[in-house]
Formats: C-alpha cells, structure tokens, sequence
C-alpha cells in the first residue's frame, strides 16, 4: 500500500518537475500584436494617402494596379477569343437606335445587353459609353410602377412620369441623343443573363460540398480561391471584352471612351477605369468612399483590398477626368473623407479641375436625374460636345421588356443556372492560364519570372527587405546554460504594431552563423519535454551556430487557452465566401510567412550581423518556410524543408491554417520553389540531423 501510495505521489509530481518553456510574456497574457485583433472587413475604414511626389505615385499605383489584376485572375490577361459578337432587332426612335446585342467574352460565355445610337451621326467618329448597372433586379429591363415614380418625382430624383419608370434607359437615351454611342450590359446573373444565377452570383451564402472538390470545382471553392476564380473577376472580365466591343464599332471614338454606373455598377467603374488605360473619362456613382467598400461577392474577391481601397482605386485614373457623386449612404463623408485626398491627387498631377464630387447626401442610394445631369455635364464638358450646361435630359417613350430582350426564337437562351458550365467555365479558365504560363516559360522564361514573381508578390504581401530597419529586439530573460546562452524576448516590428515570442540559443563559441528553425510547436519545437534541446539544435548550437525559435502568429505565446489553431479567424459577415475574410485580411498563412521575414531581417540587420543564415523546416511549416524563401532574397542563404505532399491546392477548407487564396494560380509550390536566391534542400524525410548536417555543412 505504501508503495502504490508513493508510486502515484511520484506520477502527479513528474510534471511539475519538467522544464516550463521558456517565455517572452507572463502566463495568461499574450503578445500585443495588432494581428490578434478581429480581422478587418468590407466595412472597415479605408483612408488614402496621397502621394508626395509623382514618382512616389506612379511606384504605387503600378503596385495596386497589380493587385487588382492579380486578384481578379486575370495575372495572366485570359486569352482573348473572338466576340463572335451578333447584333440584331433594331428599334427606330425619332432620334436614336437600340439594338440588341450577345457576344462571347469566352467561348460559350454570353454577355448581353443593348446598343444605343444616334439617328443622326456627324461627319467623324463619335463618343462610346459603357453603362455598367448596379444591384437593381432585371436592371436593363425593369419598369418602376406609378406609385414609385410618383415617389421619385415628388422627392426630385426624377423629373418624368413616363421616363422616369426606366433610369437605366434613361441614361442610354440621353447619351444617344447627345451623339454617344452606349453598351449597357448586364450584371452576371441579371436580366438575360442566367448561364449563372443571380442565387450565386449575389446571395452566395454557403459552401457546396459538392463542388469543393481537387478537380472540377465550382465558385467559391477554396480551389477557385487559390486559382484566383470569382465572379467579380469574370464580372470585370466582362467590362474589359465590353470596351473591347465598343472599341471594335467603326463609328467609336477610341480617344472619347467614358465608363459610368452607379453602386455595384460604380465598382464596376472604378475597377475598368483604373486597369485599362483605353478608357478616357470615368464616373463612378455613390460607391467612392471610404467607409463601406461594396456588399455583394460580386464586388469583392480575395487579395483586392488588402492595404488599399476605394478611393485609391478611383485614384489610379488621375489626371484623366472623373466625376463621382455622394448620397445619404455609406457616401455620405466623401466630401470631407476621400474626395479632398483625391483633388491633392489631381494637383500633384497637374489637373486639379479634372476631378468633381456631385454631392447628394439629401438623395437615397441611386442613379437619379441630378447625378444624371452631372454626368452629361462632365461628359460634355470634356469631350467637347458643344451643348450648353445643364444638359438636361427630355421625356421619351420606355421600351418594353420584348423589345429590349435579347433572347428570341432566332436566337435562344443558353442553359440557365447550369452547374455544369460552372465548372466548366472554371476549368477553361484555369487551362487557359496554365497554357499560357507553360508556353511563356518555353518562350520567354525572363518575362515567365516576371510573371510569376509579381503574382507571388500579391498573394504574399511582402518582401523581406521592406522590414529591414524596423524591427527591434526586447530581452525579457537571460540564463547562462554552460557553453551557451538562452535569450528570450520579443521581436517588435512598431510600423506594423507585430510582436514575435523568440528565443535565442547562442553559443559562446559563435561562428558567425545564425539557424531559424521553425516547429508546428513555435519555439518550445527548439526543446524535448525535459527541457534540454532537441539533439539536432545541440548539435547546431555545439557547432557553433545560434539556433532561433519563433513563435509564429497563433503558436505558443499567442494562444492564451493553450489550445492549437485550427480553424482560421473569420470577419463576422456570416456567407461562406472567402473574399469577405481574404478580400481585406491576409489570410494566416500570410502572416506566418511575415513573421519568418521579420525574424530573417532582424538577425540580418543585427549589430552582429551573421555571416551565414539557415532556415529548416520539417513539418507543417515547411510551406511557410518555402514561401519565405521565395521572398527573402539575400536574407536567408540555405533552406532545407521536408514538403511532402503538400500542394495549396489541394486544400480543401477556406478556414484551414494552410489555406492560401492564390496559391495554386502560379505553379502552386513547384513555382514558389522556383523564387528564391538561397540554397535550398528539399528532404525526402524528415531527418531533423541530415537537415541540421547540412545547413552547416
């Protein structure tokens, strides 16, 4: 009895007779890092800065020009295939045409919509306007009842009984008769166009388990994701086959080219605006702001907003001339929050008159006559037009629903709401892109790079020279350990409000070589459950190498309950799409990849500065470490990692800790592993001693 007595006394004593880690803050607290905060999200707060000179802008704006490519999928630009454009049922007014038009922005891809034209055309070529509408339900062929105009009337927002049941068409008929030539299309999953519902295309609210698949995945996947596939980017794929079809009528003026729409159809705007140098004058309505970015999945996907926003995506069209309006909306502090960083802009640039605000907080969410008025005001204004100002429009007789539509008889509707063309569709796109990479590397392997290392670039945020001279080191313990020593403390990074948990083991007998060695277990990875080191570090550290140990975001000290991250944070926005987390938030993944670039400049930029740095990996943080190699660039000289199979593509859940929006778009982690100057060793194994063995060979 004594014996079993003692025997248990000694079992329930042996952990509290093991080695506590070793920690940088008190037990119960955690790191102050901005991070760990909750993520940001479409209704955050997104302030520009304007530039200080034009060089500085001209850097930045081809910087965000890029992000936006990339995260539209459309870094590589998709092939462009024939229109196959048909334009047919031409509708005779006094002073104007509508016709009715499908063309294929890919094979089998129909966008539709209507052409206005002016009856009577001067001598020369004319304006285009793309129309780009909003979340109106069957916008292009929708007709407001009496009650509702009577309503629009009486408030100003509209000035017609009969003209006033159309605002769409109201525009197109206004822009004719001052000698435009318009293409209104349609929004995915709007009027006619229904290959992909207006359920996913707008309301996506769940995940299909049926399509989140390796192979043949549909929207919204976390593979759409990491192939950089969404339906805002074939909404501005869309936008750019529509200029390219206005462009491509004989009587356009391809100097005289204006995009404008109101809400979603604003964002439609500013992004065409700011990626295709070919449009001339924009107007983006009620959607500038630097509140609410834009609601709908159609307006966000994943890597866009990422340190950037609204109002400096209006801002990429500085000098050109742009209007936008205000409402009583998330628009509504434009005046005083975004519209005066923009007009700095516009002077920096040498064209301080060339950007306007029609405000209209007094007027609901909408593309009413007044900010109609502004935009024909602008247009005239400067495509030289002649008319005298206000350009006010006049009553006209609406077009039925049939004589707008454009599927007949003679010309069928595609499948409506198929779920095999998603895939399909999505399988197109992504074959499209790998051909055209495949043929660059074979061709033009300096441009495939390029290619490559700017898409890398945008999906992983950051290079590790931006944080050389930034980060600072905070001792919190020091303990001798014979023939070397334990420092432990906190790696700060104050531009960026980051703080990493670290440890150093440092031997007295120091080569000039420092290890970072990274564990799904942070730093306590460095230790055995006794507190010793783990035979591979001591065999580094008696070697003469300084071995680190990091706790990367959501290890060790970040976690308060002890408890491993499994599932990624998410903004508080319920749908299960992913660019409402990724869209605005670097995903965990990312961040783990900037705290080895933080560790890897601090030791780079240390007053001891090592003569040799190594990096080793060899369990789930291998992909971390073959990601920070990628953007190291002379921080790091050996990487040896143990891989295995992993592939971001085959990630099957947006909320897992390995999830990477963009990771399988450019040569998943065979194309990672092709950036990078150090040397890298990818082990068949996970031998912890070959690795160590050879870092400091």
């Amino acid at each position: 009895m004594f014996l079993l007595r003692n025997t248990v006394a000694f079992l329930v004593l042996i952990p509290m007779i093991l080695a506590a880690p070793p920690r940088a803050v008190p037990i119960g607290q955690i790191p102050a890092d901005v991070r760990m905060l909750s993520p940001k999200d479409l209704d955050g707060y997104f302030p520009f800065q304007p530039p200080g000179s034009q060089e500085e802008w001209s850097k930045r704006a081809g910087e965000v020009r890029q992000r936006i490519l990339v995260s539209q999928g459309l870094w590589p630009m998709p092939s462009k295939t024939p229109l196959n454009a048909q334009i047919y049922g031409r509708v005779e007014r006094e002073d104007y045409s509508i016709e009715k038009v499908h063309f294929e922005s890919a094979p089998g891809f129909f966008v539709t919509g209507n052409l206005y034209r002016p009856t009577k055309v001067s001598s020369g070529k004319v304006p285009g306007v793309l129309f780009a509408h909003g979340h109106w339900t069957d916008a292009r062929l929708s007709i407001a009842s009496e009650a509702e105009v009577a309503g629009e009337i009486a408030t100003g927002q509209e000035r017609f009984v009969v003209g006033g049941q159309s605002r769409f068409q109201s525009m197109c008929v206004q822009l004719a008769r001052m000698g435009c030539v318009v293409w209104q299309w349609d929004m995915l999953g709007d009027s006619d166009s229904q290959q992909l519902s207006r359920q996913l295309v707008h309301s996506f609210a769940k995940q299909r388990p049926e399509i989140n698949t390796v192979a043949n995945w549909g929207m919204f996947s976390p593979q759409a994701e990491a192939h950089l596939q969404s339906i805002m980017g074939l909404q501005t794929w869309n936008a750019v086959r529509s200029l390219d079809f206005l462009l491509g009528l004989p009587e356009v003026d391809s100097q005289r080219v204006a995009i404008t729409g109101a809400s979603g159809g604003g964002t439609q705007t500013m992004i065409l605006a700011g990626i295709d140098p070919r449009v001339t004058l924009s107007f983006p309505a009620v959607m500038v702001s630097t509140s609410m970015q834009g609601g709908c999945t159609c307006e966000n996907a994943s890597l866009l907003r990422i340190g950037t926003g609204n109002v400096e995506f209006a801002a990429l069209f500085a000098p050109k001339p742009q209007g936008m309006t205000s409402a009583d909306d998330w628009t509504k502090e434009m005046s005083s929050k975004g519209f005066p960083e923009l007009k700095q802009l516009y002077g920096l640039m040498g064209a301080p008159d060339k950007v306007m605000l029609q405000r209209g907080e007094h007027f609901p969410h909408n593309y009413n006559a007044v900010s109609r008025t502004a935009f024909y005001n602008w247009l005239n204004r400067h495509f030289k037009l002649g008319f005298g100002e206000p350009v006010l429009e006049k009553d006209y007789s609406v077009s039925s629903r049939k004589e707008l539509s454009v599927w007949d008889e003679a010309h069928p509707a595609p499948k409506s709401a198929d779920p095999d063309f998603e895939r399909t569709l999505l399988k197109m796109w992504h074959e499209d892109s790998e051909q055209q990479m495949t043929e660059l590397s074979a061709n033009d392997p300096g441009k495939y790079r390029e290619l490559l290392r700017v898409g890398w670039d945008i999906v992983l945020d950051r290079r590790a020279e931006e944080t050389l001279g930034t980060v600072a080191w905070k001792l919190k313990d020091k303990q001798d350990k014979g023939t070397w020593i334990q420092m432990v403390g906190l790696l700060q990074n104050d531009p960026r409000k980051e703080e990493l948990p670290a440890v150093f083991c440092h031997p007295k007998n120091w080569n000039g070589s420092t290890v970072l060695w990274l564990s799904e277990a942070g730093k306590d990875g460095l230790y055995e459950s006794d507190g010793n080191l783990r035979s591979a570090v001591r065999q580094l550290v008696d070697g003469g190498a300084t071995v680190v140990g990091l706790d990367l975001l959501h290890q060790g000290e970040f976690l308060a309950t002890g408890q491993s991250l499994t599932l990624t944070p998410r903004v508080r926005n319920p749908r299960e799409a992913g660019a409402y987390t990724f869209g605005y938030s670097p995903a965990v993944f990312v961040h783990r990849v900037h705290d080895v670039l933080t560790a890897l400049s601090y030791i780079r930029g240390h007053e001891k500065a090592s003569r040799r740095v190594g990096l080793i990996a060899l369990d789930g943080t291998a992909s971390i470490a073959a990601a920070a190699r990628s953007q190291a660039g002379v921080a790091v000289d050996r990487v040896a990692l143990y891989l295995g199979a992993f592939r971001f593509g085959q990630v099957l859940d947006l909320r897992s800790v390995d999830f990477l929006p963009g990771g399988a778009k450019y040569g998943d982690i065979d194309g990672l592993l092709s950036f990078g100057s150090a040397e890298l060793k990818s082990l068949t194994t996970a031998d912890a001693g070959a690795a160590a063995t050879w870092i400091v060979r």
